[in-house]
C-alpha cells in the first residue's frame, strides 16, 4: 500500500514602499531569498512611491512646518500607497532609527505573519500623523542612522524570510545559530572544516574524537565562552 502525504507550505508576502524600487532588484534576486521566491514561498512585491504622487514632477515630500533642515514625507501619498496594498492582517512596518531594536526574537514572531508592508523613508524622514495612523511598528536596526530605509528593510525581510519552513533546507542550522538557542542567548560556537590543517592551525581534537556527546558538551562550552568574550551583556 502506498501513502502520498500533502505537504502544506505557507507562502508569506512582502511588499515594499520605496523611491528606489531598483534598489531591490539585485538581493531579491540571489541566493535562498531567490530561491524561495521561485518556489512560491516568498511573494515580494516593490511599489514606486512616486507612482501614488499627482503633483508635478510627481513631487513626495514637502519642508516641514516650523522650520528646519531637509523634507518631509508627505502622509497623503504615503497613505495612498499603503491603502492600495494593506489587506485585513497586514502589518505596516517603517524602519527608523527611533523605533523597536530589531532582534532575533521580534524576526521570529514576525516570521508568524502572512503580509508585511514596509516603508522606506527618506530624507529627513515622514510626517509623524502617518506613523499615528497608519504604521503599526517601527523597527531600528541600531543607534545609527541610514540614507534611507531601504537597507534596513533588506537587513529585516531576509531575517526574517530565513524562518519561514521551506526557505533554508536543514531547518537544524536554524537551532544552533546565535541568538536562536531556547534556553539561552548564546552566541554560536566555533566552526571548523576541511582541510584538517590550516596555516600550522589545528581543528580540535574533540571535533575528530566522533563522540557526539562530548562534542555537545565542548559546543556549549565554547559558545558560553564567545558570549562572555564578545557580547557578555547576553549573559543573565
Amino acid at each position: 500500500r502506498v501513502f502520498f502525504y500533502l505537504v502544506y507550505k505557507r507562502k508569506m508576502k512582502f511588499d515594499i514602499i520605496t523611491l528606489f524600487p531598483d534598489y531591490f532588484s539585485s538581493p531579491l534576486n540571489e541566493s535562498l531569498v531567490k530561491k524561495a521566491i521561485v518556489n512560491k514561498i516568498l511573494d515580494i512585491t516593490t511599489y514606486d512611491l512616486r507612482n501614488y504622487s499627482k503633483l508635478p514632477h510627481k513631487q513626495v515630500d514637502d519642508s516641514p512646518y516650523g522650520g528646519g533642515a531637509g523634507m518631509i514625507l508627505k502622509p497623503d501619498i504615503l497613505t495612498k500607497a499603503v491603502k492600495a496594498t494593506k489587506k485585513t492582517g497586514s502589518l505596516v512596518i517603517l524602519p527608523d532609527p527611533s523605533g523597536k531594536k530589531f532582534d532575533q526574537d521580534l524576526a521570529n514572531k514576525l516570521s508568524t505573519k502572512e503580509h508585511l508592508i514596509f516603508v522606506c523613508g527618506r530624507y529627513e524622514g515622514v510626517d509623524q500623523r502617518f506613523r499615528e495612523k497608519y504604521v503599526d511598528l517601527e523597527i531600528s536596526l541600531g543607534d545609527y542612522v541610514l540614507g534611507g530605509g531601504e537597507a534596513a528593510t533588506l537587513v529585516i525581510l531576509e531575517t526574517i524570510a530565513r524562518l519561514i519552513p521551506g526557505v533554508i533546507g536543514n531547518t537544524e542550522s536554524l537551532e544552533n545559530e546565535s541568538f536562536s538557542q531556547s534556553d539561552s542567548k548564546l552566541l554560536e560556537y566555533p566552526q571548523y572544516t576541511r582541510p584538517e590543517i590550516f596555516e600550522d592551525l589545528k581543528v580540535p581534537e574533540i571535533l575528530l574524537s566522533g563522540n557526539h556527546q562530548k562534542i555537545k558538551k565542548w559546543r556549549i562550552q565554547q559558545a558560553i565562552e564567545k558570549t562572555k568574550r564578545l557580547r557578555p551583556d547576553l549573559l543573565p
